[in-house]
């Protein structure tokens, strides 16, 4: 396995080399970050901000040709699907659980069976959301975390190999 292999978070967080590296903090800042205990949802900035992920993450998979395995699996136009997703990650960040509340139980797994989902179509959506983290101006630490989280289901998604 090789180092990118090794690492796809990071190799996702620098979907192209214009990812910013931190910067040196003090410890104060350090300290404080571990007390944080704000949701992911606080700390993206809540409902209208997560809203404008989204849909920068779909304008971005509509308008990138690299992008172009995982829009074929939407539908035309994808507003359904961008719902979802919002509605799916106020939860799964820790804000109202709107998905659940609509349609149950997300069941992702079983919900994404029908479509073929490798490590090409895992790391497409890897690094389309790096895109958008980055694109949303959110820091360096905070888009590491998130894609960490986002890697760990990401993966598992995956219903084929390759």
């Amino acid at each position: 396995m090789d180092g990118e292999a090794a690492h796809p978070t990071a190799r996702a967080v620098r979907y192209h080399g214009r990812m910013s590296e931190p910067q040196a903090t003090q410890d104060t800042d350090v300290q404080e970050e571990q007390h944080d205990s704000r949701t992911m949802y606080e700390l993206i900035g809540g409902e209208a901000r997560l809203r404008e992920l989204v849909d920068r993450f779909y304008d971005l998979m509509q308008l990138e040709g690299d992008f172009a395995g995982i829009h074929a699996m939407h539908p035309v136009p994808n507003d359904g699907s961008r719902d979802k997703l919002f509605m799916f990650l106020s939860g799964w960040m820790g804000g109202p659980n709107l998905f659940i509340e609509r349609y149950g139980h997300p069941m992702l797994r079983a919900r994404h069976l029908p479509f073929a989902i490798g490590t090409s179509e895992r790391d497409q959506w890897l690094r389309c959301m790096a895109m958008a983290l980055e694109d949303m101006g959110y820091d360096y630490e905070l888009r590491l975390r998130l894609m960490n989280a986002f890697f760990q289901t990401a993966d598992w998604m995956r219903n084929r190999p390759h």
